[in-house]
């Protein structure tokens, strides 16, 4: 297991490359954006492209929103550009009373919003069946969210869709991505991360039909093509900076916690769900690293921290199980702590993680892995 000698990321991040200085490919997509992207004809380049989809007598684009601080800021940033945006918010799997708040905040910006309430019958049986089979307890959730935005833009006769930051851009991933500035069929299938299961995949699943999934199949080609939906990166053209992003949705109503959220050193990530810290936990079993390692390195490339500093942050915030997203979500789908154990055991990383005599995982006094050695941020 190697690290990044820029940041903190390690090389069990999929679609992450070093290259021979051990650098990681996200790194130097940030000394790119420093560099030698001309943010200013970007710019240029997305007004002029714009003009080109506002058909809709009523509304210039659609987007994808949470209450979060990015799609906050997306919204302000689109309003700032003159576009009158059509938002719509895929319901998180366990909702926050503050996720609430910063969604009505986000409604208050001065938008129509469609929220869509999903069956929950549905949504709940494919909760629990993706975890059993992927690990990934929001599976379901980021399907939801990039199917039902373009059944929205279809729907309304909207070509155009406005989403946030481009991943690969930002978090590293393959150098052909890098140069997309469009989100499509194939980018969820291949960037989206369905890890190898597909809507289709889950037909007769407790009786589920075709008709019961169609909210998560993505809209038809025929249809796509007919309105002409393209959906593009607003990180694509304006430089993204989380800091930044944070301290103008604050400035405009957007409400951090009084304390770090779990898994991490942050009082701002992912506040509308309380589901998603389980997903970050989940990603650490997996690959070792998780939202603390995220937060830290996206710090470190920006500038606001040092590496020394996002290593004595990592270790002291990634891996410690989120206890209260652990009950929220074993209150909601029905797994016993013995079930749930049981899933997360089977996608823990035996490389990295230390294991008993009898091939039990070994973990703290706080019920943290314990980590091998070898597989320790230094």
């Amino acid at each position: 297991m190697k690290f990044c000698t820029k940041c903190v990321m390690p090389n069990t991040k999929p679609d992450l490359h070093f290259d021979e200085n051990g650098v990681c490919d996200a790194c130097r997509s940030q000394e790119s954006k420093n560099q030698e992207i001309d943010w200013k004809a970007r710019e240029k380049e997305f007004l002029e492209l714009v003009q080109q989809y506002k058909t809709h007598p009523d509304y210039d684009c659609v987007i994808g929103v949470s209450g979060g601080k990015d799609s906050t800021y997306q919204v302000l940033k689109v309003l700032e550009l003159g576009l009158n945006p059509l938002c719509v918010v895929f319901e998180p799997t366990i909702p926050t009373k503050i996720g609430r708040q910063n969604l009505d905040n986000l409604n208050n910006l001065g938008v129509d919003l469609i929220h869509i309430k999903r069956n929950p019958k549905v949504y709940k049986t494919l909760a629990k069946e993706a975890f059993k089979r992927t690990g990934d307890n929001e599976w379901q959730n980021h399907l939801g969210i990039f199917t039902t935005v373009p059944k929205m833009a279809v729907n309304f006769n909207i070509p155009l869709i406005i989403w946030g930051e481009s991943p690969q851009i930002e978090y590293g991933g393959p150098a052909t991505s890098k140069t997309r500035n469009t989100l499509d069929r194939q980018w969820l299938e291949e960037f989206g991360g369905l890890l190898g299961n597909r809507i289709s995949d889950m037909i007769g699943v407790d009786g589920l039909t075709e008709r019961d999934l169609s909210l998560y199949t993505y809209a038809s080609d025929e249809d796509i093509h007919r309105v002409g939906v393209t959906g593009l990166f607003l990180g694509y053209y304006f430089k993204w900076d989380l800091r930044e992003v944070l301290k103008k949705s604050k400035e405009n109503g957007f409400s951090v916690q009084d304390r770090p959220v779990e898994t991490t050193y942050e009082n701002f990530e992912n506040l509308d769900c309380y589901s998603n810290h389980l997903h970050d936990y989940l990603k650490y079993v997996k690959y070792g690293f998780g939202r603390a390692t995220d937060n830290a390195c996206l710090d470190v490339r920006l500038g606001y921290i040092s590496r020394e500093e996002a290593v004595r942050l990592v270790n002291k915030y990634d891996g410690i199980p989120p206890k209260k997203a652990i009950k929220k979500y074993l209150e909601y789908t029905g797994f016993t702590q013995e079930e749930f154990d049981k899933i997360v055991d089977s996608y823990t990383n035996k490389r990295i993680f230390r294991r008993d005599e009898k091939g039990n995982f070994v973990r703290d006094i706080d019920g943290s892995l314990v980590r091998k050695d070898e597989y320790i941020v230094k």
